[in-house]
């Protein structure tokens, strides 16, 4: 039979957890970043004091990729306000100002939308394709999927690396080699998959995850390492045994949206990694910075960002299994990010917890804002009218 049972207990705290979360996003914080500190020329605020001040040295092209998602989530969840000319404006500047003239987006901007750092990084590129896949899917603009090809093929011809995946580019130690750029075209190849339908992107979502399985995860303790050699063979010492339990939620998120869509390893690898991100990685709460691969403690601050992680894979969790243990694990989460959002004006937040409790004073970052939106956007489409079967 089929009851609503979100009207009590922990799936009534699940989808209480996400009217809230989606009420702070979309009327607190959404109106403050869409104003405060936005550039004449079209550009988000990189960073708010918690005064209520935006800097505007400099704008990192990845943040402006992460606040272009950002909005377009907000957009989806309800929110009232432009966003869609926010979007529209910020990703056309993107193209027409942030491409060099051999395909690769630049660094940083200044508040005109000039160049102010030229060289290339894969980082930035990964998430300059996921905006052009969510504004082309939220803006219905072909065009945006257009340019995420001709970047594909641009990193594809330039970048390529013999054992695997890509070189970072311009910016980074090349002697180290890194799966968090990796995991970010992960989840740009999925949601340019989705929105455009092209075989291209679903090619390279595939290309990457079998590239996890093969060379990131530590098959005995299920961790995903973080560090390795030109070959994608783990770093030397302890580096190599390095793990982040934030960036193990997040692969586990990815690859339960590859079960989703028929991946059959997808399902057996997201409880592996959650397994081991929530055997080592969360004390007082909140889910801490580093561990190794044994389980031993190696970072125990927080930041932000993990939080939203911890949320998405028991979100996803959930949504797989109906259990009510990762509706929990959700809300325990959610508990975990409003810690973060304790500050003197509504919408901003904290970034970096100390294991002692105290807080790194600083500006709120507008990076943080595509974690959030994220995280909300999948407890908002798992509970928003969901009844459950019984």
């Amino acid at each position: 039979m089929t009851m609503d049972v979100y009207d009590r207990g922990p799936l009534g705290d699940l989808r209480a957890a996400a009217a809230e979360s989606r009420d702070w996003l979309c009327n607190v914080a959404a109106p403050l970043w869409a104003t405060r500190g936005r550039t004449p020329s079209g550009l988000f605020a990189e960073r708010i004091s918690l005064a209520g001040i935006a800097d505007p040295s400099y704008f990192r092209t990845f943040v402006q990729a992460r606040h272009i998602f950002s909005f377009c989530a907000i957009g989806e969840m309800g929110w009232q306000g432009p966003w869609q000319a926010l979007v529209g404006e910020t990703i056309d500047l993107l193209i027409a100002r942030a491409r060099r003239a051999d395909g690769f987006f630049v660094h940083r901007l200044d508040a005109n939308g000039a160049p102010l750092d030229g060289r290339a990084d894969l980082y930035d590129q990964a998430f300059v394709l996921f905006a052009l896949g969510a504004a082309g899917a939220a803006l219905q603009r072909s065009d945006c999927f257009d340019v995420a090809e001709a970047l594909l093929s641009v990193l594809e011809r330039h970048w390529s690396h013999p054992a695997g995946g890509f070189t970072e580019g311009e910016i980074v130690d090349s002697r180290i080699r890194r799966q968090n750029p990796h995991m970010h075209l992960f989840e740009a190849a999925q949601a340019l998959a989705e929105a455009s339908g092209r075989a291209r992107f679903e090619a390279l979502a595939q290309t990457i995850g079998s590239l996890a399985i093969d060379r990131f995860l530590d098959r005995e303790s299920g961790a995903l390492l973080e560090y390795f050699d030109d070959r994608l063979v783990p770093a030397a010492g302890e580096e190599g045994k390095i793990a982040e339990p934030g960036h193990c939620f997040e692969w586990a998120w990815l690859f339960e949206r590859m079960a989703k869509g028929g991946w059959p390893q997808g399902a057996a690898i997201s409880d592996a990694l959650t397994g081991f991100a929530r055997r080592t990685g969360i004390a007082k709460g909140v889910a801490i910075n580093e561990v190794l691969v044994d389980g031993t403690v190696r970072n125990a601050d927080a930041r932000l960002w993990p939080q939203t992680e911890r949320i998405k894979a028991a979100v996803a969790r959930f949504q797989r299994l109906g259990a009510a243990e990762e509706a929990v694990e959700a809300v325990a989460a959610v508990a975990g990010l409003q810690r973060y959002f304790d500050v003197a004006i509504p919408g901003l937040w904290r970034d970096k917890l100390k294991a002692d409790g105290s807080w790194v004073e600083e500006l709120a970052p507008g990076s943080s804002l595509y974690h959030i939106a994220c995280a909300v956007l999948e407890l908002h489409r798992a509970t928003m009218g969901a009844a459950i079967s019984a």
